[in-house]
């Protein structure tokens, strides 16, 4: 019992949970990408891989809700933890508003967070809820079937994201959100390493170099979809 009132309660226990949150939603972040990416496969590749995860109820509805806690709980780690820097320096240093060694991505990281929060709120309504409003189609995204190789009838979730990017303002408002969620992630990689204690002097240049390729990589891979639907090279 201690030990979890320390980890909630402790400076320390807050960044261990921000860099344990963050280490699962990076986890997360990498498998959806691929999963989007079998858009280019083609329609029957990402309808398979769709109805496998919504045939599986037993483990999505458990990663749903394991993925909005850590959600939930970097969040308030984020928030505990820039209250209280901002509380141990009440008073910003004369003519230090932005301290030289202190990149954007870090400075602006809660912002970034709670952008990328209200980005993922979006985009479960928009393909995971299907609320017709916010698609800007005027289709009713849940009306989209296809039959198998069986003669059964699924979701046609290639059709679904056809159609959702094919509306320039969609598709502008995921590029800049998945541009905020990278720079976002090019700090908070290395901050996680350097948090959970695997930060090495030799190798922390390499680690900080990483962090940015794999962001960058990342960025490149979640607007390669909507960006391709936009120009026809997908439809």
């Amino acid at each position: 019992m201690n030990i979890v009132n320390n980890l909630f309660h402790s400076t320390l226990g807050k960044k261990y949970i921000m860099a344990l949150t963050g280490a699962g939603l990076f986890g997360f972040v990498v498998a959806h990408m691929l999963g989007n990416l079998q858009v280019f496969l083609g329609a029957e590749a990402i309808n398979r891989y769709a109805h496998f995860l919504q045939s599986n109820k037993e483990l999505l509805w458990p990663a749903r809700i394991g993925l909005l806690s850590m959600i939930a709980l970097h969040i308030w780690s984020a928030v505990k933890l820039s209250a209280e820097n901002k509380a141990a320096r009440p008073v910003a240093y004369l003519n230090d508003p932005t301290p030289a060694a202190a990149s954007y991505a870090s400075r602006t990281m809660l912002m970034s967070g709670l952008i990328v929060a209200a980005f993922i709120i979006y985009h479960l309504l928009h393909f995971t809820v299907k609320v017709e409003s916010v698609n800007l189609t005027g289709r009713d995204f849940d009306s989209l079937h296809v039959l198998d190789n069986t003669g059964h009838s699924n979701h046609d979730v290639y059709k679904m994201i056809v159609l959702g990017f094919q509306q320039p303002v969609v598709v502008l408002f995921y590029v800049i959100a998945v541009g905020l969620l990278c720079l976002h992630l090019s700090h908070g990689l290395s901050a996680m390493l350097q948090s959970l204690g695997l930060r090495n002097k030799a190798w922390w240049p390499v680690q900080q170099q990483f962090a940015k390729a794999a962001s960058f990589v990342l960025f490149l891979g979640y607007i390669a979809v909507p960006v391709a639907v936009l120009l026809r090279l997908v439809e």
